[in-house]
């Protein structure tokens, strides 16, 4: 990793507040972890739960003092911002239903935020967020973790600097098999789709495999035609969704995602075709980037082994051959975040090595692109457009 940029600009880590991930949340965990691993942050206030008794216990029980322990989102934004030595940035990991709110609070209160996908439930949501993100010139991550791999990001280097050619064709699957039995999920409110949005995979794992498309490639998705629905008898909720796949440079694309694969784990795969080559990485053996160039014996990239690129680079903490894995990646975005929010708040020039994190126009696009693929499958798969590009802000 980098030098300590926060440390060096601020003399000091960064005050961070957690909204969320209270006791027997998996992504509670990993947020608060990936805050610390880099040593950029430090935790001083929590509102863990919507429940406010077990809101202040779950927070006494990290360690937080009593008073900054707090009982909602809303109360901790509101105090925090008054005092003088308050958050300076709020991560959120609540339900998706709360997710605007909560960052347009933030925002309001001068607080920079790391927020969980989706970032929003509809595309309305998602427009007047990412305008204010704009308007408050504040830093806006979302924790889209996949992109914190290092050999996610050499992917997305070499595709920058020319070593695959034209894209032609890409193929991203997400599959997992933990919805693939009948009956209600883990987390009651992500069979409400009034709390988990209109279309519980493509917010869940969609948005995920979306994104990871657009970051590995650097194209955005112009047209989609979709099927979005349920494989499991009597399900409310979509388990499913396929797409065909028109890109903003003319290539074509696969997206295909579900829980419901019985067996499967976190089956997060991607192929990309260029005109001089392949590459083709998947989560479950993430040191690993396989390239195959045309006419050429394929080859192996690994993080901080050979023809490592100075993006990968940043994101690999340790010597070539030593595996990192899912906290790492995740720790990499709230790195990345930090060192952006010191640069910012000190007015000094950001390395452009720790802007690659998904931030708000990432996840209006991703609200893009469900609103278009529910749209498409609603009549038969028709071709539907994907509403405008965007810039990085």
């Amino acid at each position: 990793m980098a030098d300590n940029t926060v440390m060096q600009l601020l003399g000091r880590r960064l005050r961070l507040a957690v909204i969320g991930g209270g006791p027997g949340s998996f992504i509670g965990a990993m947020h608060r972890q990936a805050a610390r691993l880099d040593d950029r942050f430090e935790l001083v206030a929590c509102a863990l739960s919507s429940d406010p008794e077990r809101a202040r216990s779950a927070g006494l029980g990290l360690g937080m003092a009593p008073e900054r322990s707090y009982p909602s989102g809303q109360a901790l934004i509101e105090s925090e911002a008054q005092r003088a030595d308050g958050a300076e940035v709020v991560a959120i990991m609540t339900p998706n239903d709360s997710h605007f709110a909560l960052a347009m609070l933030a925002l309001d209160h001068g607080l920079d935020v790391i927020c969980d996908k989706p970032m929003t439930n509809t595309l309305a949501e998602a427009e007047a967020l990412h305008q204010k993100v704009q308007d408050t010139g504040l830093v806006f991550c979302l924790t889209h973790n996949y992109t914190g791999y290092p050999m996610v990001r050499q992917a997305r280097a070499m595709v920058q600097d020319g070593q695959l050619g034209d894209i032609r064709l890409v193929q991203v699957e997400y599959v997992q098999g933990g919805r693939a039995k009948a009956g209600p999920g883990r987390r009651a409110w992500k069979d409400d789709p009034v709390r988990g949005g209109p279309s519980l995979v493509l917010a869940d794992i969609g948005t995920h495999a979306h994104n990871l498309m657009r970051f590995m490639t650097l194209l955005e998705v112009d047209q989609v035609a979709a099927e979005v629905g349920s494989i499991v008898p009597d399900r409310l909720t979509h388990d499913y969704a396929g797409a065909m796949l028109r890109l903003s440079n003319g290539a074509r694309g696969s997206f295909w995602v579900t829980q419901a694969a019985a067996g499967v784990e976190n089956g997060l795969r991607i192929r990309i075709s260029g005109a001089l080559g392949s590459l083709e990485w998947q989560q479950e053996h993430p040191q690993v980037l396989h390239f195959k160039p045309l006419d050429a014996p394929a080859q192996v990239r690994t993080p901080n082994g050979p023809g490592t690129l100075p993006l990968a680079a940043r994101a690999s903490r340790i010597v070539a051959g030593h595996p990192e894995g899912f906290h790492e990646a995740f720790a990499n975005l709230y790195t990345d975040a930090a060192d952006t929010i010191a640069a910012r708040r000190c007015h000094q020039t950001v390395d452009p090595l720790s802007t690659h994190f998904p931030n708000a126009s990432d996840g209006l696009q991703g609200l893009r692109f469900v609103t278009a693929a529910l749209a498409s499958s609603q009549r038969q798969g028709t071709w539907t457009a994907v509403e405008g590009t965007t810039d990085h802000v």
